[in-house]
């Protein structure tokens, strides 16, 4: 390149610009207002249809309220959110197997991509008749039915993640020849671990909504069970409030894994971090 031209692209800063902190402070602000505009809209179609359709806003903040004032609509809901978690973990470990075994190996790879794909295929219902049929306890049940349908994304993403690695950095750092130890906390580590933040966030809101399908057809309790009840009496501000509490916990969860990220990320650009 020629002294004075203009690179195509600039590099990426270390410090956040103005104009880009200005923007996501206001990004926050505008899903304020957006929330407040569907509860204004939701609170004016209340007046013109019937309540079962459309109830008041205060009328489900109310039952809201209910869910957490009452011990048991309260375990109800941790209880959702431990299968998530639960469910989640177990996905995440597996996968991560899998994802190890694969990258060793072309011939494993060979054999389990397309049985990760065909299992991609499968819908969530017919995993909880397939549970349902092979096994007696509920809660093991739910744990089959999330971990068999967000194993795949969570092999294939931390896969990409692995495969991402730079090889021309590999090949520099084993020039120092390193233990496995240090060959693992300095490199692959850092390398896959927004890989591995990134394929949480994303599995989040499948198990959510795939937990509420579990629980719907042979739970007891928990979000999916309680929205069942609010559909059998027709009883949409129930419904609603249950749908509320499952969204809050996977908005906190979310972000308790932006500030991980956020915090094990450090070194990295602002502006290559997650907003």
């Amino acid at each position: 390149m020629s002294d004075g031209a203009v690179p195509p692209f600039p590099p990426p800063s270390r410090t956040q610009p103005r104009a880009a902190t200005g923007a996501r402070q206001f990004g926050k602000f505008e899903g304020v207002v957006a929330i407040i505009g569907l509860a204004v809209a939701w609170q004016i179609a209340s007046y013109f249809f019937p309540n079962y359709l459309f109830p008041t806003v205060p009328a489900i903040a109310e039952r809201f309220l209910e869910i957490f004032s009452s011990v048991g609509t309260m375990l109800d809901a941790f209880a959702t959110g431990g299968r998530i978690l639960l469910g989640l973990a177990g996905a995440f470990f597996l996968g991560g197997a899998l994802a190890a075994l694969m990258a060793r190996s072309s011939l494993f790879e060979r054999y389990a991509y397309p049985l990760l794909s065909f299992n991609q295929g499968i819908p969530a219902l017919s995993w909880v008749v397939i549970a349902i049929i092979w096994f007696k306890g509920i809660e093991f049940r739910i744990f089959f039915i999330m971990v068999m349908t967000t194993l795949p994304g969570f092999t294939f993403q931390l896969l990409d993640a692995y495969r991402s690695m730079s090889n021309d950095l590999y090949e520099m750092t084993l020039a120092f020849r390193p233990s496995r130890y240090d060959l693992l906390r300095t490199l692959i580590w850092p390398a896959v671990l927004p890989g591995i933040l990134t394929s949480w966030k994303v599995n989040l809101g499948n198990a959510s909504r795939v937990v509420v399908v579990a629980e719907l057809v042979g739970a007891t309790g928990g979000v999916g069970y309680q929205l069942l009840l609010q559909q059998q009496v027709f009883d949409m501000a129930g419904a609603i409030a249950w749908t509320i509490v499952l969204v809050i916990f996977v908005l906190i969860v979310q972000n308790l894994i932006t500030l991980i990220e956020t915090r094990a990320l450090r070194y990295r650009a602002v502006s290559e971090r997650s907003p």
